[in-house]
């Protein structure tokens, strides 16, 4: 569910191609219609720093945040468009959803504590270091605890009541 929903948001924002890029195949993946691609890397960093160096300008979303929606990546885009080097999408716990480049350096991930809440303060601590500019958005809760399913079982709850609903 939240592979698809992030996929659905990426096409919705229709900011460019969309690929799916994952640590391991997996059969499921092939019925999503889009492209898939094996991260490669060593660590989160690594692995971030092949996906964005694909292009020109990209961006890289995590499936595990639900509050993120078109209109976020929409904005994304327009940032980078309008010549932030880098936009991130803060997540409440310290590190962030999204990530879109337009220009990008092994260096901004050098030294980040992946999967710790000091993830989004160390990535803008070494984009300065390395003279990127950058734009932060909204922040937005990401699924990466037990506590965040009950949020995530109530966010479904209310959208499927919302999609019932008479109009």
């Amino acid at each position: 569910m939240l592979v698809r929903a992030a996929l659905e948001a990426a096409r919705a924002a229709r900011c460019g191609p969309v690929e799916l890029h994952v640590t391991r195949r997996h059969a499921f993946f092939r019925t999503l219609g889009v492209p898939v691609r094996l991260q490669r890397g060593a660590d989160l960093g690594a692995r971030l720093y092949r996906s964005l160096a694909r292009r020109r300008r990209a961006m890289v979303i995590g499936a595990d945040a639900p509050a993120l929606g078109p209109a976020d990546i929409a904005r994304a885009a327009r940032s980078l468009q309008a010549g932030a080097h880098i936009v991130l999408a803060p997540a409440e716990d310290g590190g962030y959803a999204l990530i879109g480049a337009r220009r990008i350096t092994p260096g901004l991930f050098t030294g980040v504590e992946w999967g710790g809440a000091q993830v989004l303060a160390q990535t803008l601590r070494n984009a300065k270091r390395v003279g990127l500019r950058c734009k932060l958005l909204r922040t937005v809760w990401d699924v990466d605890r037990p506590e965040d399913l009950e949020r995530l079982k109530a966010r479904r709850f209310s959208l499927a009541r919302r999609r019932r609903a008479p109009r």
